[in-house]
């Protein structure tokens, strides 16, 4: 392999096989190379001076970092896009959602521009070294341009994975109090089903009541987090609450987590909502029939 083919393959390897054409000229592949090898379909033009390597389709993960790159500094996977990226949402082929702040970069085909105001630092993380939207800002974006059942499903995703709480979606709110999609964060956030802090609140207060051993609260075992813990008899309890059931991959992880659980000899039990507030005693029987047995 020529010099000039190891710097360009090592590039695009950091870049999911993205490379932009001042990256092509700097390992020392001029105009004429580069026209040619988008000819003979050995490189994919993405955008205006954004390349991918080879003939197969870009990954999902190669169409965001091309159009950050498209347009350039302070461009911010976001919306749907986020979404995907995050697994809060199922993929689609749609343009990718960037937003950018402060500048026009241009029309960009394949790409969809967002241009607020303004985008605060902890509104940005990173993903493999591309800026994307944080989980609590790309749940408020999605109710500016989603579905209300797609903004539900991501919200209830993102609170069931615990990668998002409630206040952090709500400190965006009252920093941006007339975005659009306001309403529909506010009607979630302000859901009259049980938070899992209540629900924890209830357990606890129920546990006292029946004089049960209290457990440990919020702890990990075997690298999960549990809602409740008896290590000395082996025993978990885990919510099942509204937000676990938006969701297939939500209901995959549940069975996944027990399974792992059990196989290190612990048992699982989980309870409802609706087993909590209407069935408290049943509840309390069963924790206490778990710890005996």
């Amino acid at each position: 392999m020529r010099p000039v083919e190891r710097r360009i393959s090592r590039i695009a390897r950091r870049q999911d096989n993205v490379i932009t054409l001042a990256q092509l000229l700097e390992a020392g592949l001029g105009p004429r190379g580069v026209r040619h090898r988008v000819k003979a379909a050995t490189m994919q033009r993405l955008h205006r001076g954004v390349f991918l390597l080879g003939a197969a389709p870009p990954t999902r993960m190669a169409r965001a970092r091309a159009a950050v790159m498209a347009c350039d500094e302070g461009a911010v996977v976001s919306h749907r896009s986020a979404a995907e990226l995050f697994g809060l949402l199922p993929q689609t082929d749609r343009d990718v959602d960037v937003i950018v702040v402060g500048r026009n970069p241009g029309r960009h085909p394949g790409v969809r521009l967002h241009r607020p105001r303004a985008l605060a630092g902890n509104d940005v993380t990173s993903m493999r070294g591309i800026p994307v939207t944080s989980v609590a800002r790309t749940i408020a974006d999605l109710a500016a341009t989603e579905s209300t059942r797609e903004t539900e499903l991501a919200f209830q995703e993102a609170l069931y994975r615990r990668v998002v709480t409630e206040r952090q979606i709500a400190t965006i709110l009252e920093r941006e109090p007339r975005r659009r999609g306001a309403p529909a964060i506010r009607a979630l956030l302000d859901d009259p089903r049980m938070t899992r802090s209540e629900r924890e609140r209830v357990l606890l207060r129920l546990i006292a009541q029946a004089q049960l051993p209290k457990p440990l609260t919020n702890v990990r075992v075997q690298g999960y987090l549990v809602d409740a813990y008896w290590p000395e008899h082996g025993l978990v309890l885990e919510f099942d609450g509204w937000q676990a059931h938006g969701r297939r991959s939500a209901f995959e992880n549940d069975r996944k987590r027990d399974q792992v659980l059990i196989a290190h000899g612990l048992r699982v039990i989980r309870v409802t909502d609706r087993q909590l507030t209407h069935e408290p005693i049943a509840v309390a029987t069963r924790v206490a029939m778990s710890l005996r047995s």
